[in-house]
């Protein structure tokens, strides 16, 4: 195995790959849902990993039952769909209330910036009128004729890491992931259900490690609007100050920007830190006029302090395995209140006005660093935040501004342009302060939290032909002050360029070229105690293309080549080609299955790939270093209401490499991971 991965055999595969791919043009290419949780995964997930908004997707089941009527359909629920971007929503609001509603379904071809791929994507969804008034259903009947689903799944590692090993191992329980989920659902009104996990290393003695349960409303009657009881999201605006829903910035959907969620959504996750536990409820008070209020309290995983009076950070790993870690669980409270006034003074104009109130039952304090002057301490932070969103005719304004108690502000702007038919664009100027503080804020940039940043973002959509799309942006910003391993001043810059080509059900190809030059630390100064601030260049260059053998057969393939660069350590390359088989027929069996070789310098050279994995399972890993990966998925629908999954994948490095390291070390070249699950729907 050592003489077929050396250097020369994998140089030959380059080559190889290359002419096979441009000959070829074989596959049918990956959906823009995976594409977007590729995107979110790279973006904000350092070591990729399992993507945990997985059901941030799961409303469109919902939606398939009960298709949502376009001619009732607020901004809010067409943006939670994530069938259409900012600038087609607008598009299609604005095409609504200048025609007084949609009469059909085949109305939407006269929409500017709805292609015939988008409508054909919308239409098991929506509807345009002829059905249930939903305010006329009573709450017992949506229980009566709701949907229900419980999903288990468990899946483990066969590789057994140092953590698990000797007679006093210091893992509290056994290597399995294990989850379980009820779920009723009546379309996007009535939401119950209950989530329960348990993490590998965590003990099952007290039963699962994280459990969700939540009750929710929607259009209960033409004064309640929502009622949320149980763990819930919350979004205010475009996210400076609170944002706890499913959001995400730079992507292929490069004109998809703006953020538009309803203010509160029900919550079936396990992401176990975004979320608010309480109550909440939004009211109609007028035509005109919505209030939202709520309440949280729940207890969050902190690195307490040597006297366990303070905590010097909140945890978001999850994961509740040693001695220590168990000590940090639910080491706090936080306690979460506020308030949102939504004004519609104008058909066009929306307004918001938000408050968020935090309380920490220990102090936050960081251990002292430069990089950190500026963040929060203490036990109360309070938000205020104005958002707002116009449209007039062809352009769309959208933005947020917001301050905290004693520290600094925040701002965000953008407009998004509907040129004409063939031609979108969207521009967002983002000013974050180095001493803006606020706990839940995710707002669109380059780095998380929303502060110590100002930059601008440019991105564009062109459709000259019906079977072409060109996607790109380019996006400029600048850091005033240290961020954690960089001891200066910084800036960077990136563009992304994709050119996609779709033949109707048959054939789906796109090329795509990124790059991004942002400072990092690097060591080797004057003064020992800092870092060098240098520029780092990573290019990648993609080349996807995809065939739909027969109505049940899709064959894809993608090759990705990349180098990353700075003064320190050179130019690192690398190179990555999968293939991939999906069989999903009209009877009960189909199958996923991939395999993958890349070689590349090491972790920072690295290319985020999604996986399809077990139904709201997706995962999104970074491949990197020299080896190949391959994965298996089986699905069974011959028994009636019920759904049977299995899955199998192997990673295997070439170079002598092992995986892990502290408590999760294998000692192995090689990583292999069973999971398999049961769904019962009826």
């Amino acid at each position: 195995m050592r003489q077929l991965a050396s250097p020369g055999f994998f140089l030959l595969l380059r080559a190889a790959a290359l002419l096979w791919l441009l000959m070829s043009g074989s596959l049918f290419g990956q959906t823009e849902t995976e594409q977007l949780i590729e995107d979110i995964v790279a973006q904000e997930a350092e070591d990729g990993g399992e993507f945990t908004f997985n059901e941030a997707f799961g409303l469109l089941e919902a939606y398939r039952e009960r298709p949502l009527d376009l001619n009732r359909a607020t901004t809010e629920e067409l943006s939670a769909t994530y069938l259409l971007s900012s600038i087609q929503i607008d598009q299609l609001l604005a095409y609504r209330e200048k025609m007084d509603g949609l009469i059909s379904i085949y109305e939407l071809q006269s929409i500017p910036g709805l292609d015939l791929e988008t409508i054909r994507r919308m239409l098991p969804f929506v509807r345009v009128g002829n059905g249930l008034d939903d305010v006329s259903v009573s709450l017992t009947r949506m229980l009566r004729e709701a949907d229900r689903e419980v999903y288990f799944r468990s899946g483990r590692k066969l590789e057994t890491a140092r953590g698990y090993e000797g007679p006093d191992p210091k893992y509290a329980g056994g290597p399995w992931r294990n989850y379980l989920k009820y779920r009723q659902r009546y379309g996007n009104q009535l939401s119950v259900g209950i989530v329960a996990e348990k993490d590998p290393g965590e003990s099952l003695r007290r039963g699962f490690d994280f459990y969700s349960a939540h009750f929710f409303l929607r259009n209960l009657n033409r004064r309640v609007r929502a009622v949320a009881l149980g763990d819930f999201t919350v979004s205010f605006g475009q996210g400076l100050i609170l944002y706890t829903g499913f959001g995400f910035g730079k992507s292929s959907l490069t004109t998809t920007v703006a953020r538009g969620s309803p203010t509160l959504q029900p919550y079936a996750s396990v992401n176990e830190f975004s979320f608010m536990r309480g109550a909440g409820v939004t009211l109609n008070l007028t035509d005109k006029i919505e209030a939202t209020v709520f309440a949280s309290r729940r207890g969050r995983t902190a690195n307490l302090s040597p006297d366990s009076a303070s905590v010097s950070s909140l945890n978001l790993s999850g994961y509740h395995r040693t001695e220590n870690e168990v000590a940090d669980r639910n080491s706090i409270r936080q306690y979460s209140y506020g308030g949102s006034v939504r004004l519609r003074p104008l058909p066009r104009l929306r307004l918001g006005l938000n408050y968020l109130g935090e309380h920490l039952s220990k102090p936050l304090l960081p251990r002292p660093q430069p990089y950190n002057l500026y963040y929060f301490t203490g036990t109360d932070l309070h938000n205020l935040s104005l958002d707002y969103r116009y449209r007039l005719r062809n352009f769309s304004f959208f933005g947020e501004v917001a301050g905290a108690v004693r520290a600094g502000k925040a701002m965000l702007h953008g407009i998004n342009i509907g040129l004409d038919r063939r031609a979108d664009i969207v521009v967002v100027y983002r000013k974050y302060d180095r001493d803006y503080r606020a706990l839940s804020a995710r707002p669109f940039g380059e780095a998380n939290g929303g502060r110590n940043e100002e930059g601008i973002y440019l991105g564009l959509e062109l459709r000259p032909a019906p079977r072409w799309r060109l996607n790109a942006y380019y996006d400029l910003w600048r850091h005033d002050w240290l961020r954690f391993n960089i001891d200066g001043p910084s800036t960077g810059r990136e563009y992304r360029l994709r050119a996609t080509y779709t033949l109707k059900r048959k054939l789906d190809a796109y090329l795509e070229v990124r790059s991004e030059t942002k400072g990092q630390g690097a060591a080797g100064g004057p003064d020992a105690r800092l870092d060098y601030v240098v520029d780092r260049t990573r290019f990648q260059a993609r080349l996807h293309t995809g065939y739909k053998l027969t109505s049940a057969l899709e064959w894809r393939s993608r090759l990705d080549l990349g180098y990353t660069e700075d003064p320190a350590r050179g130019r690192q390359r690398g190179v990555m080609l999968y293939q991939d088989l999906h069989y999903r027929p009209l009877g009960p069996f189909s199958f996923s299955a991939r395999v993958a070789v890349f070689d590349t310098d090491g972790y920072d050279v690295r290319f985020y790939e999604y996986e399809n994995g077990l139904t709201y399972n997706a995962f999104v890993l970074p491949y990197y270093n020299e080896g190949a990966r391959s994965y298996v998925l089986l699905r069974y629908k011959g028994i009636r209401r019920l759904t049977l999954e299995a899955r199998v994948s192997q990673t295997r490095y070439f170079d002598g490499r092992t995986f892990g390291s502290g408590w999760e070390a294998t000692g192995k070249t090689h990583r292999t991971e069973v999971a398999g699950q049961v769904i019962w729907r009826w």
